[in-house]
C-alpha cells in the first residue's frame, strides 16, 4: 500500500507538488496522469527517495519513506522513464548488480533471472555491452531487473515508451499477473488508451493538485462527460486550466 499525506515539493519559488494526499491500496494497478509539468514525475522520484519532501509523509507498506528509505527500498522497485544501464556491463552483468544489491540467494537469482530472460526474449543480446542496446532492449532489462527480489510496490514512469507492440502487450499482461498476485503498481503514463485498458483506478494531478480521483464512469461523472479517458482528461485539465 501506498500513503501520501499532504505531500509539498518546491524548488525555490516554484511549488512541484501541492498538498498531494492520495491512498493507494494493495493490489491496485493505479494510473497517475496529468499534463506535462503537472508534478508526476516529482511526486515519483519523492515516493522512492531521490527526492526529500518540503513538507508532508508518504509510506509504503507501513514504512516512512524519510525516516525509513532502507525498509522501503527493500520492498519497491522504480522502472524510470529513462531506462539506465551501465554501458560498459552487459546486460546479464547489470541483472547480477541488481541481484547482489538485494542480496537475492544465487539459487533463486538463477531461477528468476531464467524465467525473465526467456519471457522478455533477451537471451540473443544479454550478454553483449549495453551501450550498444536500442531503447526498448534497455527497457526490457530494466524491467526484469525490477522483478528480480519480487517487489510489493512496483512504481514505474511511462514504461511503454519505446517498445514494440509484442512487448507492450507482453508487459501489460505481467502488470495484470502482478496485480494479481497483491503487488501494487503505480503508473505514470501520458499514453491515455493504456491507462484506460489497465487501470483499476486513476488519479489526475495539474499544476501539482490533484483535480479527480476514481475509476473511469467516476472520472466521466466528474468531467460531465461520457466520452473515452482521452475526452475525460482534456475535459479535466481543460477545466483546470481555466480557473
Amino acid at each position: 500500500m501506498i500513503e501520501i499525506e499532504a505531500l509539498t515539493k518546491k524548488f525555490g519559488t516554484k511549488v512541484a507538488v501541492d498538498n498531494l494526499t492520495l491512498a493507494v491500496p494493495t493490489g491496485c494497478l493505479f494510473a497517475f496522469l496529468g499534463p506535462n509539468g503537472a508534478g508526476k514525475t516529482t511526486t515519483i522520484k519523492l515516493l522512492v527517495g531521490l527526492l526529500r519532501p518540503t513538507a508532508g509523509r508518504m509510506r509504503v507498506c507501513g514504512h516512512d519513506v524519510t525516516a525509513e528509505p532502507q525498509e522501503v527500498k527493500k520492498l519497491v522497485s522504480y522502472v524510470p522513464d529513462q531506462p539506465f544501464l551501465y554501458d560498459k556491463l552487459s546486460g546479464r552483468e547489470f541483472l547480477d548488480f541488481v541481484a547482489q544489491m538485494y542480496a537475492i540467494p544465487k539459487p533463486q537469482y538463477e531461477k528468476k533471472a531464467a524465467e525473465l530472460i526467456e519471457l522478455f526474449e533477451m537471451k540473443d543480446y544479454l550478454d553483449e555491452l549495453s551501450e550498444g542496446y536500442s531503447h526498448g532492449m534497455r527497457q526490457r532489462v530494466v524491467l526484469s531487473a525490477a522483478l528480480l527480489h519480487d517487489p510489493q510496490v512496483l512504481i514505474v514512469d511511462e514504461p511503454m515508451v519505446g517498445l514494440d507492440p509484442k512487448t507492450i502487450r507482453l508487459t501489460k499482461d505481467i502488470f495484470r499477473t502482478q496485480a494479481a498476485k497483491g503487488v501494487t503498481l503505480f503508473m505514470s503514463t501520458h499514453t491515455l488508451a493504456i491507462a484506460e485498458e489497465l487501470a483499476d483506478d486513476i488519479a489526475i494531478i495539474n499544476h501539482g493538485r490533484l483535480i479527480a480521483r476514481g475509476d473511469l464512469p467516476e472520472l466521466r461523472r466528474q468531467a460531465s462527460t461520457q466520452g473515452n479517458l482521452e475526452d475525460t482528461f482534456l475535459q479535466l485539465t481543460a477545466e483546470e486550466n481555466d480557473v
